[in-house]
């Protein structure tokens, strides 16, 4: 070709590509491609759409608010000991990988995960936009009045426990307009006398912190340490043990408070996450150091209680008694307490005896449950899956010295679901292929229940009959005639394998997509990306209302009905997960990030270090 033909040829071009830029709307994929490298499609990872979503030039000045009451300001009775060092991970080069290296993959799987991207981001966006048009700043949408109601203070949840899935999903116009509307909640007000110690903590300050992570707006860490002072008044105690729930008017004079005689283990067992990192990215150790006075607590406790290596059910934190309880989960009232023991040892590291007990708390706990919890299920394809179900340990001797005996229930649940992801990431974190092996069985086991279901679906909370012969299972139809004989809640329409379905309910839930998602991402089998979008696809179907979604009354029949209901973490929780199964895999990394228990992903920051 000529030289002067190929100069009017590049001109051209380049004439062309400026004027279908010019054409395109700002944040349109093709122009962030040019602009960002984010290609629109959950492509490019993290950094690109970082530089998408925080790019100065479209972002508009947010002033920031402060609340009415100002929370750094009260004086506690009990002041805080800021003594202890903020814990960061290692270097990012000495960490263990997470996440499967994955091969680039072929133009047909590419069509197909950006089509399955889209319909996840399309129900997102349609709950979205009716939660802005019925029940903004409200802490709840009502998905089929088109109605709202308040829930968690009225500090609108659903908006901050959402802010970062609208940045994971490049709506960044939402997102900017959810951050506008932040700066201007009061803190300093609620619209109940009580606080909800635990909700506040996964909902409030774990969004605050996580959307401040991803895109450094400082309004947003303002905002996260006005929650965090707040939550630190919870600690305002004799014992330095956390509350239930938070005397606001109280709180504020910095007056003792009054814990209370029971709680459940997950309540004062679920924070070190997200004070840790508002410590790491405030540099104030104090958040910090309150939550690790209670983990260095129930580390002393772990080999003392009646199953060794975990925590009852019920404990009392005022009397500083985690031992005498005699129930035993990995379920609902205790589950996050287990999640955040790996998850602290991957946020904080394990270079010291401080954040060493994290990881040693993890194996034991695991390993114990491993133990006593876990048991699979007889069913009539003969599948090896595990399911959690529950033990009491009662005593069984009268003797000058008690003996105790552990008793497995088979009831499992939806929350249980958790459980597959939390241990895939420990094999992953310490090594073990034992826990990784495990953790996938259990995801299974779940993902077995949703397809077990003529919805889809799996229920709330359910019976299994356990597998005589743990190691080689086969079906046995008079031995499954006498499990269901001893359930009076059996029912005909059941699945084989399942004795009762107690709780027939879907409540919009994760946990069961969280361990699916993770196993995706750790061992990179398509097996779970698969069952991720016939999950989704049942769990769209049957939630949809005219507005948005809401729970199922019962989903082991078609027709269940709805209640009208949508609780935050549908848009925080589980919107998420099933859209990171679609995106590419290096779109929050679990190299990159450790996500919280309600989804909220917290950057894995070397000290020294902050954000993308």
């Amino acid at each position: 070709m000529p030289r002067l033909l190929r100069i009017r040829t590049i001109i051209l071009c380049a004439a062309l590509v400026l004027f279908i830029y010019k054409l395109l709307p700002s944040d349109n994929a093709a122009k962030s491609i040019l602009h960002y490298g984010y290609n629109g499609k959950g492509g490019g990872g993290t950094e690109a759409l970082a530089r998408y979503m925080n790019d100065a030039g479209n972002i508009p000045k947010i002033k920031p608010i402060k609340s009415s009451f100002d929370w750094s300001s009260v004086k506690f009775a009990y002041p805080h000991d800021t003594s202890i060092p903020i814990p960061h991970p290692p270097p990012k080069e000495q960490r263990k990988r997470i996440q499967h290296v994955f091969p680039p993959e072929d133009k047909k799987t590419t069509v197909i995960r950006e089509q399955r991207r889209k319909e996840v981001k399309n129900v997102f966006l349609k709950a979205w936009n009716s939660y802005k048009a019925h029940a903004w700043l409200q802490d709840a949408l009502l998905p089929i009045s088109a109605s709202s109601t308040q829930q968690f203070s009225g500090w609108a949840a659903t908006l901050v426990d959402s802010l970062d899935t609208l940045w994971i999903m490049g709506l960044r116009d939402e997102f900017y307009e959810a951050v506008a509307a932040v700066a201007t909640i009061d803190f300093g007000k609620s619209s109940g006398g009580s606080v909800n110690f635990f909700e506040t903590t996964i909902r409030y300050l774990g969004g605050l912190v996580a959307a401040y992570d991803l895109s450094g707006q400082e309004v947003l860490l303002g905002k996260a340490r006005e929650v965090g002072d707040l939550l630190l008044s919870g600690f305002n105690t004799r014992n330095g043990m956390p509350v239930d729930f938070i005397n606001f008017e109280r709180a504020k004079t910095g007056e003792e408070l009054d814990i209370e005689g029971s709680v459940v283990l997950a309540s004062p067992g679920t924070a070190t996450l997200e004070f840790a990192r508002l410590s790491q990215i405030t540099r104030d150790p104090k958040y910090y150091a309150a939550v690790s006075k209670v983990m260095d607590f129930f580390a002393e406790n772990q080999n003392k209680t009646r199953l060794r290596g975990m925590w009852p059910m019920y404990i009392s934190m005022s009397r500083q008694d985690v031992t005498s309880g005699y129930q035993f989960t990995i379920g609902g009232n205790a589950d996050s307490m287990y999640e955040y023991l790996p998850k602290a040892a991957a946020l904080l590291g394990a270079s010291s005896p401080e954040t060493g007990k994290f990881e040693t708390m993890s194996k034991v706990f695991m390993d114990t449950a491993m133990t006593h919890l876990f048991f699979r299920p007889m069913l009539p394809g003969n599948e090896d899956i595990l399911i959690s179900g529950n033990v009491d340990v009662l005593q069984v001797s009268d003797e000058e010295e008690a003996v105790y005996k552990p008793r497995l229930d088979p009831e499992s649940e939806h929350l249980s679901c958790f459980i597959g992801g939390v241990y895939a990431l420990g094999g992953r974190l310490f090594g073990n292929e034992t826990y990784l092996d495990a953790g996938a069985k259990l995801a299974q086991g779940c993902m077995y229940a949703y397809k077990s279901m003529p919805t889809g679906i799996m229920p709330e909370r359910y019976n299994m009959a356990i597998c005589p012969d743990q190691k080689n299972c086969q079906w046995d139809e008079e031995y499954w005639a006498q499990a269901k004989a001893k359930r009076p809640e059996w029912k005909e329409h059941l699945p084989k394998g399942f004795t009762t379905a107690k709780d027939p309910r879907y409540i919009l839930r994760p946990e069961a997509i969280e361990s699916v998602f993770v196993l995706w991402r750790i061992t990179g089998e398509e097996r779970y990306r698969e069952a991720a979008w016939d999950m989704f696809k049942a769990v769209a179907n049957a939630t949809e209302t005219e507005y948005a979604n809401a729970e199922v009354n019962d989903v082991t029949k078609i027709g269940g009905g709805q209640r009208d209901y949508m609780e935050s973490f549908w848009l925080a929780e589980t919107l998420k997960y099933f859209y990171l199964c679609f995106t590419e895999p290096e779109l929050i990394s679990l190299d990159e990030f450790v996500l919280n228990t309600e989804a909220h992903p917290f950057r894995l920051a070397e000290e020294g270090k902050g954000r993308v």
